[in-house]
């Protein structure tokens, strides 16, 4: 059960970090490449790279070619997130977040397909109740229960692509992770993919454009920047840690369902915020929003309870 609460830290947090990213975007890179915020979580894995290896000092162990593929995982997790930023620059955190979905069903056929990964007929109905749950909670239901068409009446290719791409990079770079953190060590594992993200923010410096807006953005708010994106970073850190670890312990599709509730807590934080801070929350606390989310947490729960008889 010890896996269960690292493996609900990521979703948890995560909601925390896409309500701050939603934030972040629109006040300080409405008008600049969002591309220039994945340097700020470069820096972070950077600067607990000599912790690490203090605590881990034969970190050259795997071989360098163990190290390259593992690098690559933060590669892959970097471009993740760009492509999430991305999504999240033209549409609404709510809008998003359901999109999470897509990766526990690329996390089912990569372990299968690599780990020979399987699951029995329980965790398998945990997993799809768990993945309905926090699709519900995203869908918006009309006056006579039935599910309404998303605004707008068409659908997002854009969106939906940037968020195939993600939610395909996350699968991949998990899968790696957990390979060779199996195989070698966790937090040898965790450093090498600390420096594959280094190198990825390393190259976003490299190019000029990039370089010059996110030196602007210093210059010109310095101390907010610095101040809400390290907490952002720190928290979205602590649930990727988490998340990671569980790995250790059960099957990927199952980590990864139980991360796709990263939904379930973004809309939840957000009726917090609609009611403890109404100026920054833009929930819909209608009694039949509420019960909708009410029934999702119990389809999620369900789930759970499956998963680990």
């Amino acid at each position: 059960m010890s896996w269960l609460i690292f493996a609900f830290t990521g979703p948890v947090l995560w909601a925390i970090s896409v309500h701050l990213d939603k934030y972040l975007v629109d006040r300080f890179f409405k008008d600049s490449n969002v591309a220039v915020l994945l340097v700020f979580t470069a820096w972070i894995g950077l600067l607990l790279l000599p912790f690490i290896w203090f605590f881990e000092p034969d970190v050259t162990a795997p071989g360098a070619a163990s190290i390259a593929v593992i690098m690559l995982s933060g590669v892959l997790y970097m471009g993740a997130l760009l492509f999430y930023l991305r999504a999240l620059q033209a549409e609404e955190a709510s809008v998003v977040a359901p999109f999470f979905q897509i990766s526990p069903l690329f996390g089912y056929v990569l372990a299968y397909l690599v780990l020979g990964e399987t699951l029995s007929g329980r965790q398998m109905a945990g997993g799809v109740l768990i993945i309905a749950g926090a699709l519900f909670v995203s869908l918006k239901l009309s006056a006579s229960g039935g599910a309404e068409a998303p605004r707008g009446g068409r659908f997002k290719a854009r969106l939906a692509l940037l968020m195939l791409a993600c939610g395909f990079a996350l699968a991949v770079s998990a899968l790696i992770f957990k390979i060779f953190a199996i195989r070698v060590e966790f937090w040898t594992t965790t450093f090498w993919m600390f420096v594959g993200e280094a190198v990825f923010g390393a190259g976003l410096l490299s190019i000029r454009a990039y370089r010059a807006q996110f030196f602007t953005l210093l210059r010109t708010n310095t101390a907010a920047l610095l101040s809400l994106n390290a907490s952002n970073e720190l928290i979205n850190l602590g649930g990727g840690l988490g998340n990671r670890y569980a790995l250790l312990f059960a099957p990927l599709s199952i980590v990864q369902a139980i991360g796709s509730t990263t939904t379930l807590f973004v809309f939840l934080f957000g009726v917090l915020l609609s009611v403890a801070f109404p100026r920054l929350g833009r929930e819909d606390l209608s009694g039949r929003e509420l019960a909708q989310k009410g029934f999702a947490a119990m389809l999620v729960a369900a789930g759970v309870a499956l998963i680990t008889r």
